[in-house]
């Protein structure tokens, strides 16, 4: 009966619980890059040393590659400092997502029409202020 009680006991330690998700992820992904080595290793090895290997196909998108590299670090840098600026309101997530996800959609957008920029300028404000308004308002879950 001792085990069927505590089911509705709620124990928490603070000072490890925000590393529980992220163990979460990186085993997954850890996982993930095995299963990738396992099923390419050979077929990367013939293309190595038959010297038709390459790592970036022809004609590859660098500037779109570089420009993705540049705004992942800005954005989680922004959020962190709009989250000082205005703690403890979840605003760091909000203000830093909606210029990301407008960036980052003009940046994959092949024709930037006047429906496109319209529906990407839509999506970037609605999406990240659902997820706030669900998490932060909804959920009670504190963000940067």
């Amino acid at each position: 009966m001792s085990w069927f009680s505590s089911l509705n006991s709620v124990s928490i330690d603070f000072d490890q619980s925000h590393l529980f998700f992220p163990r979460i992820v990186i085993t997954l992904v850890a996982i993930l890059a095995v299963v990738i080595l396992v099923t390419n290793f050979r077929p990367v090895m013939r293309a190595i040393r038959s010297g038709r290997y390459q790592f970036f196909v022809k004609n590859a998108d660098f500037f779109r590659l570089l420009a993705t590299l540049a705004l992942i670090p800005a954005y989680f840098w922004l959020m962190d400092f709009i989250g000082m600026a205005l703690p403890n309101m979840g605003l760091g997530f909000l203000l830093s997502s909606i210029p990301f996800v407008f960036l980052m959609s003009m940046l994959y957008c092949h024709e930037k029409t006047r429906r496109n920029v319209i529906i990407i300028s839509a999506n970037a404000l609605i999406a990240p202020t659902f997820v706030w308004v669900v998490l932060y308002h909804f959920f009670l879950v504190s963000m940067p």
